[in-house]
């Protein structure tokens, strides 16, 4: 039997990261990579594609960056089917490519920003799971899917409704998805960060709610994008092989209360 130590290796694993080249995605291309994984990062900036593709390289793993909007349906499987012809089989797929407009409620948000929520957070990830799903069952490779939740999974939101409601409909997704892939030894799971500062939270974080966010969080700070790589790294590994259809969250205690 294996040592515990080989349980989170990555190595000879091939891994896709939707919005990879910024925040949360970015730590988490990265947290792969450093486990031994070849990352692909589908991202819609080429030029931050770039840039996180030779941090991969300097890692010293096999890496691909490809521009792509998680929205442009007919573009999903030439991108998935190019990370197959140049690095593998997919074994890991994280879908984290996710946008957030502050609407401000149902009574101001347009139906242009609830189709574009809908469509890059639960949308694609039905999409590309779809997608990688099939290869993986064609290949009996087993893999791991890994979506991005959200405390507004849990929580509703006055503010971003459509936000709040894409990121309860992945948590079903996960649910959905993991009872299905079961029997091909796939395992879905989905990672609910709490307030992580990025670049989309920069707002909250010098607004009012920050009070509120502070009072509510144990941990009594906001969270490092790094901070989700352990959780991203365990759900990808064979440490989790018998866990599946689990939202966890990473969050210093807020969904505690």
């Amino acid at each position: 039997m294996a040592g515990n130590g080989s349980l989170f290796d990555l190595s000879g694993r091939v891994a896709v990261v939707t919005g990879g080249n910024r925040g949360i995605g970015h730590a988490m291309a990265l947290g792969l990579a450093r486990a031994g994984a070849s990352v692909a990062v589908l991202a819609r900036n080429a030029e931050q594609n770039q840039l996180v593709l030779a941090e991969l390289k300097a890692i010293g793993k096999p890496a691909l960056a490809l521009p792509l909007d998680v929205t442009d349906r007919p573009a999903l499987a030439p991108a998935v089917a190019e990370v197959e012809r140049t690095l593998g089989g997919i074994d890991i797929l994280v879908n984290n490519a996710g946008i957030v407009a502050l609407s401000g409620g149902v009574l101001n948000e347009t139906a242009d920003v609830w189709d574009k929520t809908i469509e890059t957070h639960l949308n694609a990830s039905f999409l590309l799971s779809q997608l990688v799903a099939k290869s993986m069952v064609k290949r009996k490779s087993g893999g791991k899917i890994i979506n991005l939740a959200s405390m507004y999974s849990i929580f509703g939101s006055g503010l971003v409704p459509s936000y709040s409601a894409a990121k309860g409909a992945i948590v079903q997704l996960t649910k959905s998805l993991a009872i299905e892939l079961a029997p091909y030894n796939i395992q879905v799971n989905a990672i609910a960060p709490g307030w992580i500062e990025t670049d989309m939270t920069a707002a909250v974080r010098s607004s009012p709610m920050n009070d509120e966010i502070m009072a509510r969080t144990p941990a009594k700070r906001w969270g490092k994008s790094d901070e989700i790589i352990g959780a991203t790294v365990f759900l990808a590994s064979r440490g989790a092989d018998f866990i599946t259809g689990a939202t966890l969250p990473v969050d210093g205690g807020y969904s505690v209360y």
